[in-house]
């Protein structure tokens, strides 16, 4: 009896493990983020509570990081208020958010060059990250660690607005 107990038992812990959550999302139960500030010259995101500071972050920009982006393929990334407007955990880069660029704005400045302004701007993490990134290596997009890209991605919200200034 005790046998097939064991059994049974190690059965449904195998089972139950195969249902847990992702390991690489996260809670997060402190202040909520309203407010996310990326500083593009200090290579610096902070994540905001209203007016205080609740964590900052060393980034790495898009490998053309002075200007704004004007259209798909230049290597920079926007300028402006945006939102986070997406989630991709099952991102190339570990875990991302996505940001809504392009607004009306960058769709007719990009179209006034006969080009387009694209889109998939997101916050993520690494490709590989046993490899150290190059600085501004990304096509337009915020990098931040796997480890840090965890934290965020729990924290910050959709809707969330993010302000991105030279």
């Amino acid at each position: 009896m005790r046998r097939r107990n064991l059994i049974l038992g190690t059965a449904a812990a195998v089972a139950l493990g195969g249902c847990a959550s992702n390991p690489k999302l996260r809670r997060y139960d402190g202040p909520e983020v309203t407010f996310v500030v990326v500083n593009k010259a200090a290579r610096r995101m902070h994540l905001l509570h209203h007016d205080r500071v609740l964590t900052s972050y060393d980034i790495n920009l898009g490998f053309a990081p002075v200007g704004h982006k004007q259209f798909e393929g230049d290597g920079r990334t926007p300028e402006g208020l945006y939102r986070i407007d997406r989630r991709n955990p099952n991102s190339s880069f570990h875990l991302s958010l996505g940001i809504s660029y392009p607004n009306v704005n960058d769709v007719a400045a990009a179209k006034s060059m006969g080009k387009s302004a694209g889109g998939d701007i997101f916050i993520h993490g690494q490709k590989n990250p046993f490899r150290k990134d190059d600085k501004d290596w990304t096509w337009g997009c915020i990098s931040v660690t796997n480890d840090e890209i965890e934290d965020i991605y729990a924290m910050v919200r959709d809707g969330t607005l993010i302000t991105l200034n030279a």
